[in-house]
C-alpha cells in the first residue's frame, strides 16, 4: 500500500529532526542528519543548510511493515507558507508537530485550519518533551480546547494492535455494538482499532503522541500508530490520473513537474494535456533515479510538460484555490544596464515554481515587482537570483498589498466598435462575501446572446487581475453578472468581447462606491505580566483589537488582530522593550476595510482615467470610423436596452 504523508510545523518545532528519525528508524538512511550540522537529508539546498530552515518541500521514501511511505517535508517558516500549502494537495495524511516548550502559536493554528479545510487525516506529535519547561499535558489540553476535542493522546493507550483507556472509550462510543460488549466486560481493544482507522480517515479522531525527536524518544510508538491507523485506496488499473503539485528546474534547466498519481499507470511517452512525457524520475532529497513507469500512490517528477502547478489530469480535479495570500509587495531593483526582458524572464521562471510571487512588469514605468509573505523570502529570492541566474538584484521597501472591492451594486457598460469589430457588454457588479474573490454568473438569455459568447465573456472576467479605481489595487470579493450583450454576425471576433468586458468592469467601477481593503494579521503575544499594559496600549494605537489576556504560568498570553501595515515592525519593537523575553507569532487573517483609507489613497496618487491599460472608456463607430467615448458618457451611447 502506498501512502503519502506530509510533515508540518512551525519553524523550530523540530520537524526536520523528526523526519530524519523516521527515515533512520525505517532504515531508509544509515546515519542521522542534523539541521545544526547542515547535513539533514531532506534539507538539500545550500540555502536551507546555510539558514537551518526548510525552504522547499522535499520528498523521501521508506518502507514499514510492508507499506511504502512517501514523506513530504514542508517549510515551517511563515514566509514560505505558499510552498507548504501546495504540498497539501497530494497528502493522504499529515503529521503536525508541536513543540511542548513553546506550545501552540498563530502559525500552527493556520496550518490546522488548512488541514481541516482540505479534510486531511492528521496525527499530532508533541515534540521536545525533554526541554526545560515542557508540559505535554498542558499542550494536549490546549490542543483539545483550541483545535478539537477529538484530539486524544495515545501515549500508553495503543501498542500497535490494541486500544485502551480514554481513547478506546471515545472510539467505541461511536459504535453501539462495541459499546455494549465493552460494558459487558468483553475485550474490544483490537476491534476498536479498525473503527479508529475509519474515524481517522474521516477526520473525526486525531491521534496524538509525544516524545523528543532529538533524543530519539517516542519515534517507534508513533510509527506503529501511523501504520496501524492510516489506509489508502487507489485505482491501480486504467489510464493514469493525478495532479501536478509542484514545479522545479534542475541544474541543467529542465522543467520538472512533480506529480501525485491517484490512479492507473503513468509511462514515459504518455500524453497529458496534449504534451508528451519525456522522462520519469523518483526523487529522494536531491538525488533521483530514472523510471519507465509510475503507479497510483506515488510521487514522481516528469519532464516534457508545460502545465502549471495545481493542474489535474485523467479525471482528477484541479487543486483547490490557495488560501495562503501574500500580504506584501516589493519592487525588484537591478542594474539599468541589464536587459530588462532577461531579468523579467528569470523572475517568471521563479514564479513558475511559486505562483504566489505574482510577478508584475510595468513596461511604461519599467518597474518589476513581486508579491511576498515576508522579508525572509526576499533574502532567499536575492540569493536564488545570484545562484541560479548570476543575477545581482535587491528589493525596495516592502509595501502592504492592498485590494479593492465595491460597497453597493453598480452597473458597467463596455462597447468596442472600431472599424470591422463589434461587441457590447453590460455587467452588474455586486459586493461578494469576504474572501470569495471574483465570481461570474450569467443572467442573460441565450435568445439575446449566444451561449458561446456568454462563456467567452465569463472567461474574460476571470482571466486577468482587474484593477480598482482608488489606488489601482487588485479587485476582489465582487460578483460580476452578465446582464446583456450584443455581437455582430459578420464583424465580431473573440478579442472584441475581451475589450468590451474589460471596459465594462472598469466603467462600472468608476461609478461605484469602492472600498479599499487592507490585510489583517492575527497574532499571539507572550510576555511577562509587567509588559501587558504596554502591549495592550500598542495594539490599540495600531487600530487593533485583543481578547482578554490569559495568565499562563508566569507569563501572559494576548491574542488579537491588527492591520498588517501596523504590525510589520512590531516584532523588533517587542523584542526591544521586553529585552528579548517577549514572543510574537503572526498569520494572515483575511482582508478588511482599510483603517486609514484616505491617507493610503492620497499617497498612491492614482488617477484611473490616466491608466490607459485599464481604460473605462468605450469605442463606438460612426460613418465608417471608430471614435472614443468617455466613461461617464457611455450610457448615453449604448446599443442594448
Amino acid at each position: 500500500m502506498n501512502k503519502v504523508i506530509g510533515i508540518l510545523a512551525h519553524v523550530d518545532a523540530g520537524k526536520t529532526t523528526f523526519s530524519e528519525q523516521l527515515l533512520y528508524h525505517t532504515h531508509a538512511i544509515r546515519a542521522l542528519g542534523r539541521v545544526d550540522r547542515g547535513d539533514a537529508h531532506l534539507d538539500t539546498h545550500p540555502l536551507e543548510r546555510e539558514r537551518g530552515i526548510t525552504i522547499f518541500s522535499g520528498v523521501a521514501s521508506f518502507s514499514y511493515e510492508g507499506d511504502t511511505y512517501t514523506l513530504v517535508d514542508t517549510p515551517g517558516h511563515a514566509d514560505f507558507s505558499a510552498e507548504m500549502e501546495r504540498a497539501l494537495s497530494v497528502m493522504d495524511g499529515a503529521i503536525l508537530l508541536i513543540s511542548c516548550a513553546e506550545g501552540v502559536d498563530a502559525h500552527t493554528e493556520a496550518i490546522w485550519r488548512l488541514l481541516r479545510r482540505r479534510k486531511i487525516p492528521t496525527f499530532l506529535f508533541l515534540n521536545k518533551t525533554d526541554r526545560v519547561g515542557a508540559d505535554p499535558a498542558r499542550t494536549l489540553e490546549e490542543l483539545r480546547a483550541r483545535f478539537s476535542p477529538a484530539v486524544f493522546s495515545l501515549d500508553g493507550a495503543f501498542d500497535g494492535e490494541r486500544l485502551s483507556g480514554a481513547p478506546l472509550e471515545e472510539v467505541i462510543s461511536q459504535d453501539d455494538d462495541l459499546l455494549a460488549r465493552y460494558f459487558s466486560g468483553e475485550d474490544v481493544g483490537r476491534e476498536a482499532v479498525t473503527l479508529t482507522r475509519r474515524l481517522v480517515k474521516e477526520c473525526r479522531f486525531f491521534p496524538c503522541l509525544s516524545g523528543s525527536a532529538l533524543q530519539d524518544e517516542g519515534i517507534d510508538a508513533f510509527l506503529r500508530a501511523l501504520h496501524a491507523l492510516t489506509e489508502t485506496s487507489y485505482q491501480e488499473e486504467g489510464p493514469p490520473a493525478g495532479r501536478i503539485y509542484q514545479i522545479r528546474h534542475d541544474a541543467k534547466g529542465n522543467r520538472l513537474c512533480f506529480v501525485k498519481l491517484t490512479g492507473g499507470v503513468l509511462r514515459v511517452r504518455d500524453e497529458i494535456g496534449g504534451e508528451k512525457i519525456t522522462a520519469i524520475r523518483r526523487y529522494a532529497g536531491d538525488r533521483f533515479e530514472a523510471a519507465d513507469t509510475a503507479r497510483a500512490g506515488e510521487l514522481v517528477a516528469v519532464t516534457g510538460l508545460s502545465l502549471p502547478a495545481g493542474r489535474g489530469f485523467g479525471g482528477e480535479p484541479d487543486a483547490m484555490p490557495p488560501n495562503v495570500t501574500p500580504m506584501l509587495s516589493a519592487q525588484v531593483l537591478f542594474d539599468p544596464a541589464l536587459p530588462a526582458p532577461e531579468v523579467v524572464r528569470c523572475f517568471r521562471e521563479l514564479a513558475d515554481e511559486d505562483p504566489a510571487l505574482a510577478v508584475r512588469w510595468d513596461a511604461r514605468l519599467r518597474e518589476l515587482s513581486v508579491q511576498i509573505m515576508g522579508v525572509v523570502q526576499l533574502e532567499v529570492l536575492e540569493a536564488l537570483c545570484r545562484e541560479r541566474f548570476g543575477l545581482s538584484v535587491s528589493f525596495g521597501p516592502s509595501r502592504v498589498l492592498y485590494k479593492e472591492t465595491v460597497d453597493a451594486p453598480a452597473t458597467g457598460y463596455g462597447h468596442f466598435e472600431p472599424l470591422r469589430h463589434y461587441a457590447e457588454v453590460h455587467l452588474r457588479l455586486t459586493p461578494g462575501a469576504p474572501g470569495s474573490g471574483i465570481v461570474f454568473e450569467s443572467l442573460c438569455s441565450t435568445d439575446v446572446l449566444d451561449l458561446n459568447w456568454q462563456r467567452l465573456i465569463g472567461t474574460h472576467v476571470l482571466e486577468k487581475e482587474h484593477r480598482g479605481v482608488l489606488t489601482g489595487a487588485p479587485l476582489t470579493d465582487v460578483k460580476i453578472s452578465l446582464l446583456t450583450g450584443r455581437a455582430h454576425l459578420k464583424h465580431t471576433e473573440g478579442g472584441d468581447f475581451r475589450e468590451a468586458t474589460y471596459r465594462a468592469i472598469r466603467q462600472g467601477l468608476m461609478g461605484a462606491k469602492s472600498v479599499l481593503l487592507e490585510p489583517i494579521t492575527a497574532f499571539v503575544i507572550e510576555v511577562s505580566p509587567q509588559d501587558v499594559g504596554r502591549v495592550l496600549f500598542d495594539i490599540q494605537r495600531m487600530s487593533g483589537e485583543t481578547e482578554p489576556p490569559l495568565p499562563d504560568g508566569g507569563r501572559t498570553i494576548i491574542r488579537g488582530r491588527a492591520p498588517a501595515a501596523c504590525l510589520m515592525d512590531y516584532p523588533r519593537e517587542l523584542i526591544s522593550f521586553t529585552k528579548g523575553a517577549g514572543r510574537i507569532s503572526m498569520r494572515f487573517d483575511g482582508y478588511a476595510p482599510c483603517h486609514n483609507a484616505e491617507e493610503v489613497i492620497a499617497q498612491a496618487g492614482y488617477d484611473p482615467e490616466r491608466d490607459l491599460e485599464n481604460t473605462p472608456d468605450s469605442v463606438f463607430c460612426s460613418h465608417g470610423a471608430g471614435y472614443p467615448v468617455k466613461w461617464n458618457e457611455v450610457e448615453n451611447h449604448i446599443h442594448c436596452k
